[in-house]
């Protein structure tokens, strides 16, 4: 949410000039054309929500300068790739498996195969496990 914009002077107002160091913050004022695209980058890629709307929809193809903090968050990480990647992404595979819904729909959607690996996690919790099994055929 971009809060300066109720204020008819925000330069006024105390990090005005640091605004931007907000990953969505610089993410808006790049959509709307304050600043650019690359000067939004390198905040934008510190975070993985923003470094993967960022790869999805403004750059429509992968980003290896934020695929380190991208494949961090396992939720992030399996958006990135199932919808980024469009194919399998062994680096981010040991961050994914650790949470079992992010694994679930990893296995499902991306691998669409038996993820052995990360089993042991899935079955951490009763209702992904249980998605699981049915779709995996065990």
């Amino acid at each position: 949410m971009n809060f300066y914009k109720y204020f008819t002077r925000p330069e006024q107002l105390d990090g005005y000039e640091n605004r931007f160091r907000i990953p969505g913050l610089a993410y808006q004022a790049a959509q709307t054309g304050e600043i650019t695209w690359k000067q939004a980058e390198p905040y934008i890629m510190k975070d993985p929500k923003w470094a993967f709307r960022y790869a999805l929809h403004i750059l429509n193809h992968r980003w290896p300068e934020a695929e380190p903090y991208i494949m961090k968050d396992p939720w992030w990480a399996y958006g990135y790739a199932r919808n980024a990647l469009q194919c399998r992404w062994p680096e981010a595979e040991p961050y994914i498996m650790k949470d079992p819904w992010s694994a679930y729909l990893y296995a499902r959607h991306v691998l669409k195969r038996r993820w052995p690996e990360a089993e042991q996690y899935i079955m951490k919790d009763p209702e992904w496990w249980d998605e699981y099994k049915e779709v995996s055929g065990l």
